[in-house]
């Protein structure tokens, strides 16, 4: 099974392709970030990300798609932001016809780390080490993309026994 995991964002959408092969095992297939200019208009900024998503669905023709919930904090300004990128991914996921699922952050943190509460260097060791990569990913918002793709994989597995 194949999962595009996305983080998503304006200024960097992070994403992370992951395989779980037949033996259980996990390989990232392909991972990175989509990138918008900050002075870019918020519509042109939208249509970038659409249009970098568009193509990675096409081109890895992912069974599955998980994206991270968005977490409200102190800034309303930045979540605001987030969750205009956040649709405009959701549109595209909806356009490709390709099932959505969406996990919380803490439960992220708990899939991989066994702890909800784990902090980035433990969480990216850990996305080192699952996928059985020699350096850890980079940028952090790839990272955190492949972390939403395993905890969906985790997940469809965990639900497939029931």
């Amino acid at each position: 099974m194949l999962t595009l995991g996305i983080d998503p964002g304006t200024a960097i959408v992070g994403y992370g392709l992951v395989r779980e092969n037949q033996d259980g095992s996990l390989t990232a297939m392909d991972y990175g970030v989509i990138t918008t200019p900050a002075g870019q208009p918020m519509h042109e900024r939208l249509l970038t990300i659409h249009d970098s998503l568009t193509q990675l669905l096409a081109l890895h023709q992912p069974e599955r798609v998980a994206i991270e919930e968005m977490f409200f904090g102190k800034n309303v300004t930045t979540a605001i932001t987030v969750a205009q990128g956040r649709g405009a991914i959701l549109l595209t996921v909806a356009q490709a016809r390709v099932p959505l699922f969406e996990y919380k952050p803490n439960f992220i943190k708990q899939s991989i780390s066994g702890y909800g509460g784990a902090k980035k260097p433990q969480m990216q060791e850990m996305i080192r080490m699952l996928l059985g990569l020699d350096v850890i990913p980079r940028p952090d918002d790839a990272a955190d993309a492949l972390a939403i793709a395993i905890t969906d994989l985790h997940s469809a597995r965990y639900s497939a026994l029931y």
